[in-house]
């Protein structure tokens, strides 16, 4: 691995901002001082007038390896994620096969450390016939375990209430929810079909898929975790009600915690008559009221984590009418500098963006020595550049497989200059650096 030296940094890190330098070698960040002098590295780079922060640690993505190549695989999404300044990622289990067995979970973690750019773990799935495996699982193994409580593909959605009661008790690690409840859906599905027939207008996606349908199923995942103990998180919160659930304030020794995407704190549902099914992703992008509630949850703290939950089809995919037309976003590429646009417009603070993306993330999953930027620590860094000018999303080739992006036409204050991944430099100055490789996350767990 080459030494770097980074210099005249501003770097953002628990809840300080600071100017420093910071020195890599071996793949761990060996200094951090005001100024490193009589040590020189392989490669330099003068960071003045830049923000520098650990990487974002994406807790939810679907890279769609195995089983979906014309999608995406590790290989493509990693690239895209490290162009963000994603420096590690936790996939999800419902790819196929899906993560229902041991044996897939290796398969899945050889196709990664093969080719991947970014860090990598894994998510475990829950189906009614693996409750058993899921119960004896070695709590260091996984990143965690996904549920569907509504809205997946074969035989991953769990809604019954016996297998769930049995899921929340013998949980041996954090309990990852996807909270939508299906019978309403279906039943909302026919009311709408009976009035459009198949051409559904994509912005009825959200009074389909509406806040009631959410707030049924995230209601019980919180009392079923409060009912047994269960250590469990929320993913992509879309509505007001929602927050409710949950209680403000920091994540240490919280335990329920919720999430949210970053497409959900970027669009609203005024968005849909430009980009229609592009946004279709379930839960479904909201109302401009519950997206400016989903941003001032991020201040009091009862939203603990950013996600992405990067999800590519391609765009013929997307051109379907409304029921063929699949949910997800490819958003790794652009997450972390629409991110920043709430940090330009002063509605969230660099260190609390920061908090969301990286610290709590490491905190939550008990990632071994990252997440901060600590010497000793594994060195994933995000080297941000402020443009004399908005950069246009056009500007950049879009990395993602799919080759699209929602963010088409839009341009951002901030962008990525350099990320750095296990101490490696994976893009720079618009360019993949491709002998970078990835390392498996660890676990700090009993």
């Amino acid at each position: 691995m080459t030494d770097l030296l980074i210099r005249n940094a501003r770097l953002i890190n628990e809840g300080r901002e600071f100017e420093a330098d910071l020195l890599v070698s071996h793949g761990r960040i060996e200094k951090i001082a005001s100024s490193i002098s009589g040590r020189s590295a392989e490669v330099e780079i003068d960071a003045a007038g830049q923000y520098l922060l650990p990487g974002m640690i994406d807790d939810q993505v679907h890279f769609r390896d195995p089983g979906a190549p014309h999608k995406g695989s590790f290989a493509t999404e990693s690239r895209a994620a490290v162009a963000g300044g994603i420096t590690s990622v936790m996939d999800m289990p419902n790819t196929h096969p899906p993560t229902l067995t041991l044996e897939a979970l290796e398969a899945k973690e050889r196709r990664a450390a093969s080719c991947s750019m970014a860090n990598f773990g894994f998510h475990f799935g829950v189906s009614h016939e693996n409750l058993d495996i899921v119960a004896a699982l070695d709590p260091a193994r996984v990143a965690a375990v996904k549920v569907f409580m509504g809205a997946s593909t074969g035989n991953m959605l769990v809604d019954d209430l016996p297998s769930l009661e049995r899921l929340f008790r013998d949980c041996p690690t954090v309990l990852l929810t996807h909270c939508e409840y299906t019978p309403r859906i279906r039943e909302r599905e026919l009311l709408w079909l009976n009035r459009y027939g198949q051409d559904i207008p994509a912005d009825q996606h959200p009074l389909i898929r509406d806040a009631e349908a959410c707030y049924q199923s995230s209601s019980l995942a919180v009392s079923l975790a409060r009912r047994y103990g269960t250590r469990l998180h929320v993913l992509h919160l879309t509505t007001a009600r929602e927050l409710s659930l949950f209680q403000p304030g920091p994540l240490a020794g919280k335990q329920i915690t919720a999430e949210v995407c970053a497409h959900h704190l970027y669009f609203d549902d005024r968005d849909y008559a430009a980009l229609g099914h592009l946004i279709k992703c379930n839960p479904a992008i909201k109302t401009q009221a519950d997206r400016d509630a989903l941003r001032q949850a991020l201040l009091c703290g009862r939203l603990d984590i950013i996600g992405t939950d990067h999800a590519p089809h391609t765009l013929d995919e997307k051109q379907r009418p409304y029921l063929q037309a699949p949910s997800g976003l490819p958003l790794v590429q652009h997450a972390l500098p629409s991110l920043l646009e709430l940090v330009a417009d002063g509605l969230l603070p660099l260190t609390t963006l920061v908090e969301k993306t990286s610290h709590a993330v490491a905190q939550r999953f008990a990632i071994e020595q990252r997440g901060y930027l600590r010497e000793g620590y594994w060195a994933d860094l995000c080297l941000i550049e402020r443009p004399a000018e908005p950069r246009p999303v056009a500007a950049d080739p879009i990395l993602a497989h799919c080759g699209w992006t929602p963010f088409q036409g839009r341009a951002f204050r901030h962008a990525v200059r350099s990320t750095v991944v296990s101490g490696q430099l994976a893009w720079h100055e618009g360019q993949l650096q491709h002998d970078c490789q990835g390392l498996p996350l660890r676990y700090q767990r009993g």
